[in-house]
């Protein structure tokens, strides 16, 4: 057994070559299957979207937030990788009494190579996980932000209206694309709004992300009579939130909506 130190500063005992690998954060999962390690990652969740393939086959043990810990103890795992906000603590308790338990905690583009390096050295596929790490870094210095930064508004949610707040990932992505922030003055990293509180965010552009909720061309028009002649565009959910192996694909995103938003 290892002892390793997760990225919450926990002390975990983990097997050399762990073979019966349960995922509980759909990029991570993705990262897994990047990363190679097939068949040796043995349970997902039911958001674990990305690859296909693993979404049709592998044994899915609840959602991020409500893991089936039957499910879990049936498939025997001798790692388990989660995340500190996308996992219940209660579930992550639950499963640390059993099983290896280790958690990613990562709030900007830094924490996220930290994370796919670290898992690298759990699982035994440090060269996969570096050549991840160094192609995404290269694709983000390649990123040219905006060049006169307009003050954006994030949606994550409706019925309550939720936004991107402070030292989260989305705010860190935002940063990079030169959007400056209209949340700095709330509170919560991610601030609910009535109706007469968004009104006053007063910002350049909105932004509705297509998760965690599925904002869709019929959501436009009800921030629209809220903020009316502000631009408001979809944007892909998953370029802004998900700090797996996905983020290979997150900088030239960015770089196509920034060109769309008139760089």
């Amino acid at each position: 057994m290892n002892t390793v130190i997760d990225q919450m500063h926990r002390t975990v005992r983990v097997p050399v070559h762990p073979q019966r690998i349960i995922s509980l954060v759909p990029s991570q999962t993705e990262l897994l299957f990047d990363l190679g390690l097939g068949d040796r990652v043995v349970g997902i969740t039911k958001f674990c979207v990305h690859p296909k393939e693993w979404f049709n086959t592998k044994v899915r043990v609840g959602g991020t937030k409500q893991v089936d810990l039957a499910k879990v103890r049936a498939l025997e795992p001798d790692l388990i990788i989660g995340n500190k906000e996308e996992n219940d603590q209660a579930d992550i308790e639950a499963l640390e009494r059993e099983f290896p338990v280790w958690l990613s905690d990562v709030k900007n583009l830094d924490q996220a190579f930290e994370m796919i390096e670290r898992v690298g050295e759990l699982t035994g596929t440090i060269p996969e996980a570096s050549r991840i790490h160094a192609g995404i870094r290269s694709a983000f210095e390649d990123l040219q932000p905006l060049t006169s930064p307009l003050s954006a508004a994030y949606f994550i949610w409706q019925k309550p209206w939720m936004v991107a707040g402070e030292n989260t990932f989305i705010r860190d992505m935002l940063d990079r694309c030169g959007f400056t922030s209209v949340t700095t003055h709330l509170a919560g990293r991610y601030p609910e709004l009535t109706d007469a509180e968004l009104a006053v965010l007063d910002p350049d552009v909105v932004l509705l992300s297509s998760e965690p909720f599925p904002f869709k061309e019929e959501h436009i028009s009800s921030v629209n009579m809220l903020l009316p002649g502000t631009p408001i565009h979809l944007v892909d959910g998953e370029a802004f939130s998900w700090y797996g192996s996905r983020m290979r694909r997150s900088a030239a995103y960015f770089g196509q909506l920034l060109v769309h938003l008139g760089r």
